[in-house]
This record gives structure tokens, C-alpha cells and sequence, in this order.
């Protein structure tokens, strides 16, 4: 006994043939949203990962070389704590060589290491804007292919005469699909933008405090260390 495949006639294929052009072109934008937030989401978390596992090899890696530019030498060439040091070693040696009398070598130093760290703060927050101007326009979107769904079941109401579930019921699910759709490419868009806005807050605090730890070495020769604790006193 043969048996014929059934196409469902109210699936997403079914609503895209029948919606024409403008559906298919919201379809298409939700589509290359979703792609590209997805995208985001996986580059930002990989560059951030790399900084985190730079941060944790830091003590062992850098600050246990007798000088800062060995330190930098051992770290990776495109660690983002190479590129503070790098510029640091770069500002102090320009300042040593042409600037001496025109500005203070602890200013000069302090600017270049800001510049620095604002800049690799910068490329960590690459691409999130387009997050959030996913998460809160997507459903917009969605809801355009929705009103179009709507609009073409009342016109199959109005050219049958009669609200037949035959008739509205395509229009109507080509409806639901488009809002469903624009919620789906919403969701993990904000989701993920908070979750990289808060992992860059981290990062952004030990970036800091490496730039002011450089700082410290390159104007005074020695490390910002945090004050020893207080010894208990004795009776």
C-alpha cells in the first residue's frame, strides 16, 4: 500500500509561498540577524576568553621576568596585556629621549597607558551595539510580518464573504510564525548582550589594574601592590 508524504499546508514553507515578497524579505532580515548575533556572541566570548586566560598566566608569565620588556616578551604578540605594555615601554622611552623638560614623565606614561587600555576596551566591546539594536528592533520586525498575516486574512475574509477557518487560517499562522520569529532572534540577542556586558566589566577591571601596575614600574621601578594587612597585635 502506497502512501502519499502530506505537505503541511500551514508550516513555515506554506506561510513564506503564500505571504509573497514582504514576508519573505522579513523572513530573510530575521534570518541575517539572527546569523550575525550568533556570530557576535561566539567571537566576543572567544576574545574574551583569550584575555581571561592571559590574565591568569600574568604572575607566572610576566611579572616573574627580572624586567618589563622580558615580561612582554613572553606574553602571546596579540595579548591585549602585550599591547598596554608594549606602550608603555614605548611612551617611557620617548619621553626619555625627546620630552624630558616639555612634560612630566609620570603624565606622559599615565596618558599613553589610558590610550592604550581605551583602546583594547574598545575592540572588546566590538559588535555589541548591533546586539542591542537586535534585541529591541527584531521583534518589531516580527510584528510587521504580523500585521501583514492579519491584513491578508481580512482580505480572505472579505473576498469569501464569510470567516471560514480554511480561509484565515494560513494568513493567521503566517502571523503567529513571523511573531514567533521575531521573538527567537530577540531573546538570545539581549541575553547575550548582557552576559558580554558583564563579562567585559571584569575585564575592564583587570585591565585597569595591570595598566596602573606597569605604571607604577615604569615611574618608580617597583610593582602597585595592594597594603599588607594589619599584623594582630600582641598582649
Amino acid at each position: 500500500m502506497e502512501t502519499a508524504a502530506t505537505q503541511n499546508p500551514y508550516g513555515l514553507m506554506a506561510a513564506l509561498e503564500q505571504g509573497g515578497p514582504i514576508t519573505q524579505s522579513v523572513f530573510g532580515i530575521l534570518v541575517f540577524m539572527s546569523l550575525v548575533t550568533w556570530y557576535i556572541i561566539f567571537t566576543k566570548w572567544w576574545d574574551q576568553r583569550k584575555v581571561m586566560n592571559d590574565a591568569a598566566e600574568l604572575e607566572k608569565k610576566f611579572w616573574s621576568a627580572p624586567s618589563l620588556q622580558d615580561g612582554a616578551n613572553k606574553l602571546p604578540k596579540e595579548s591585549a596585556f602585550r599591547q598596554i605594555v608594549d606602550d608603555g615601554l614605548r611612551a617611557s622611552h620617548h619621553h626619555d629621549g625627546k620630552l624630558t623638560d616639555k612634560i612630566d614623565e609620570h603624565e606622559w606614561i599615565s596618558m599613553s597607558l589610558n590610550r592604550s587600555n581605551a583602546a583594547v576596551q574598545s575592540k572588546l566591546q566590538g559588535g555589541l551595539a548591533f546586539l542591542a539594536s537586535v534585541g529591541s528592533t527584531s521583534p518589531f520586525i516580527g510584528l510587521f510580518g504580523t500585521v501583514i498575516g492579519i491584513y491578508r486574512a481580512l482580505i480572505s475574509i472579505g473576498i469569501a464573504g464569510q470567516a471560514s477557518i480554511d480561509k484565515v487560517a494560513g494568513p493567521v499562522g503566517e502571523a503567529l510564525i513571523m511573531t514567533a520569529l521575531g521573538l527567537a532572534v530577540a531573546v538570545p540577542a539581549v541575553l547575550g548582550y548582557n552576559w558580554l556586558i558583564r563579562r567585559n566589566k571584569d575585564l575592564a577591571e583587570k585591565l585597569g589594574n595591570f595598566a596602573a601596575d606597569v605604571h607604577g614600574a615604569l615611574v618608580s621601578g617597583s610593582r602597585m601592590t595592594s597594603a599588607p594587612a594589619a599584623k594582630p597585635a600582641t598582649k
